[in-house]
């Protein structure tokens, strides 16, 4: 990208560019020399950020300019609080309205972007105990799975105004000192790990560098649209992933969380997040030809600690 706000036929637009999976994503594409510019709440501080709070206009001069692609990621930590109404109203907002707005602004545009890719979850299915789910089975039933379905359809401007669209459905990420692998570390290092619940709950997992490169596999791959599971090809359950970051970091784990007392201290969302199963395959990426870097957790974990400690 140049310095004079005139964008290249490959300048990728992201929102949540300086989360976790953004500034992943971000990297990744400016190493493959494609322009990006981010989505900020803040003033924009130069040519390559663009000031927008998800819900005004998006009237900037530079976003008039169009993109060859749009990545939407933005939303509010769905573990940040306890889910009180105030904030499920927070974080559906923050992902249904921004990504209705985003979608309606590029449908807009004199020339529209080829592709949006959106972000949503495995969550979409619900707790389905040991069902194996791919990207054919029906939403499930609760507070996240509405979330992801609402989510999903709010990218229906962009679809009608013929943009291709695909949806992200991430499952849970395993990244260097991040997310819920970066939470859970630190008390696996000093022994105080442990299943959750009755560990019985599927964990469908994705370890960074396969994320990445599936996105931007989706993102080059014009014929591909819809949802697509972003998860490993082998899901564990709960109990399985605890002997495996405790085997990996040398540490026992036998301090269980009891499913009352993590109800007690999260409230519903334990049931939607901690203690919910959801056994996912990514059947559509499998189908197309992407291959994995790290398809097994033993795999995969170790590359994820090993990078937090550099």
């Amino acid at each position: 990208m140049t310095q004079n706000n005139t964008y290249t036929t490959e300048t990728v637009l992201i929102s949540g560019a300086s989360g976790m999976l953004g500034s992943a994503l971000k990297e990744a594409l400016r190493e493959a020399g494609t322009g990006v510019v981010q989505l900020v709440r803040r003033p924009s501080a130069h040519c390559c950020e663009m000031q927008w709070d998800g819900k005004s206009a998006l009237d900037d001069e530079k976003f008039r300019k169009g993109f060859s692609a749009a990545i939407h990621l933005s939303g509010a930590n769905v573990a940040a609080h306890r889910w009180n109404a105030a904030y499920r109203r927070e974080i559906r907002e923050s992902r249904v309205a921004t990504t209705r707005n985003l979608a309606r602004a590029l449908a807009a545009l004199p020339q529209p972007p080829a592709v949006m890719l959106v972000a949503s979850a495995t969550g979409i299915y619900g707790n389905r105990a040991d069902e194996v789910l791919n990207e054919d089975s029906p939403p499930g039933n609760g507070f996240l799975a509405d979330l992801c379905r609402d989510w999903e359809a709010a990218a229906q401007p962009a679809r009608d105004a013929g943009i291709r669209v695909v949806h992200l459905r991430f499952g849970v990420v395993l990244s260097a000192g991040a997310g819920a692998l970066g939470k859970m570390t630190p008390l696996f290092r000093l022994g105080l790990g442990g299943p959750l619940g009755s560990g019985r709950q599927w964990i469908s997992w994705i370890g960074m560098p396969d994320l990445v490169q599936a996105v931007l596999f989706l993102l080059r791959a014009p014929h591909l649209a819809g949802p697509f599971n972003i998860v490993a090809p082998h899901p564990v359950t709960n109990a399985e992933f605890t002997r495996a970051l405790a085997r990996a970091l040398h540490r026992p784990a036998f301090l269980r969380a009891p499913a009352f007392a993590l109800r007690l201290a999260l409230g519903p969302m334990a049931d939607e997040t901690l203690l919910s199963s959801a056994r996912v395959l990514p059947q559509r990426l499998l189908d197309a030809g992407f291959h994995f870097a790290g398809p097994t957790l033993d795999q995969a974990l170790p590359a994820a600690l090993e990078a937090a400690d550099h």
